[in-house]
């Protein structure tokens, strides 16, 4: 049996932050990652017009992001073009006074939230506090299924509010996903090494796993909450509270479709576009993204479940279409699939970032806590102002570690 003192399980942001702290400590480690590569749900891959960012792709409150320095240190390029969301495009199904109606529905109801979050009163879905009569509130539970990967109906509102954002993004030209993995620490890694069982009821845990056992005096745990939820990663003596903390927060689904598109001076560059503003069932279109032949169609919520569930190539075909519906027929033989997404599919994840459901916001804290000063919790997840960003991730894991290890010094 391999013996460290400190296993870290997942190898996303979180586990990769936290496996740099332990290396660069005076204690042992191993990383151990149940997929066949680094960087969880940071996955950058190769493309006929460059890299795709088929996870997390945006350097969130990039003016504080930490991530950011240290990308620029080791001479990535960051571009700093605001994103396509902030320059909606003249469309034949958004006109601008349509638009500027739907900033305004937007606006009032971010005031509304907040002040609701701060009156002292119980948690409650998000949901509630949509103003009944306006046209807007299909596109309003549109946008929160990209932003939380659920509708409002589904989100917490006090979670919601404790969103700390400082509204500047930016983006990694070679791809986030590819900096996050470059990242890769020093500590001895073993991937395709999922942790079934984690035992904790002896002197040292023992971690189970197809590979073999591997005994530690700490772990850090790094991993999606519907692994811990599910029982995917199984805690002896049980763990009902971590349990139930997980299943509080489930993640969202946001997935995205890559098209490569002809002629693409036809279209602005990094301008976004909706499908359909009347419905909640829509895309959101990024024209142009760093100025590639490219448009990058974002599906989220249950909309994005029930694409996913129809198989493979149902999301491509239901952008293109909604495409067709705002640019003509034309646009059909232009537009060429390069890759799209099925994250609640992927059994290493369940879906793309964490939420908290109404009721459940104090359960990130939950999750967070250490049990016994061994079992330490990172992931986005654990985050309680930058929850869903890799940034948030990233923190968490730094901070988890150097707890950890504290522990055993």
């Amino acid at each position: 049996m391999q013996e460290v003192d400190i296993a870290i399980v997942g190898a996303g942001a979180a586990g990769l932050a936290a496996a740099e702290t332990v290396a660069a400590g005076p204690l042992s480690g191993v990383l151990l990652e149940a997929r066949d590569r680094l960087g969880g749900r940071a996955h950058t891959i190769a493309s006929p017009v460059g890299p795709l960012d088929l996870g997390c792709e945006w350097l969130h409150s990039a003016d504080v992001n930490p991530l950011v320095a240290r990308f620029r240190a080791q001479g990535l390029t960051i571009d700093e073009t605001p994103p396509p969301w902030a320059n909606i495009a003249d469309s034949a199904v958004f006109s601008r006074q349509e638009r500027a109606e739907f900033g305004e529905a937007f606006l009032a109801l971010d005031a509304r939230l907040e002040i609701a979050a701060q009156d002292g009163g119980p948690d409650r879905p998000a949901s509630e506090l949509l103003d009944p009569t306006s046209r807007w509130n299909p596109l309003l539970n549109a946008f929160s299924a990209y932003y939380n990967g659920a509708e409002f109906t589904e989100v917490s509102l006090h979670d919601y509010a404790a969103y700390d954002d400082s509204d500047v993004n930016w983006r990694v030209v070679g791809g986030y996903g590819a900096a996050i993995t470059s990242q890769a620490p020093t500590l001895p890694v073993l991937l395709n090494c999922p942790v079934t069982t984690l035992r904790h009821d002896g002197p040292r845990l023992v971690l189970e796993t197809p590979r073999g056992a591997i005994s530690a005096r700490a772990a850090i745990l790094c991993v999606p909450t519907p692994i811990l939820a599910s029982g995917a990663l199984r805690f002896s003596p049980a763990l009902p509270d971590k349990i139930a903390a997980a299943a509080g927060l489930p993640l969202g689904l946001a997935d995205k479709v890559f098209l490569r598109v002809d002629e693409p001076e036809a279209f602005p560059v990094e301008a976004q576009v909706y499908g359909d503003p009347n419905r909640t069932d829509t895309g959101a279109y990024q024209l142009r993204s760093l100025g590639r032949p490219l448009i990058e169609a974002f599906l989220g919520g249950a909309h994005a479940r029930s694409l996913e569930g129809q198989g493979p190539g149902a999301a491509a075909a239901f952008a293109i279409d909604e495409l067709v519906g705002v640019y003509g027929s034309g646009i059909r033989s232009r537009v060429h699939v390069l890759a799209e997404t099925a994250w609640a599919s992927d059994p290493f994840a369940g879906g793309s970032y964490s939420h908290a459901l109404p009721g459940h916001a104090g359960d990130r804290a939950r999750l967070a806590a250490p049990v016994d000063q061994r079992l330490f919790f990172a992931g986005e997840a654990c985050s309680a102002h930058a929850f869903s960003t890799c940034h948030g991730a990233w923190l968490t894991g730094q901070a988890a570690a150097a707890e950890a290890i504290a522990s055993l010094t």
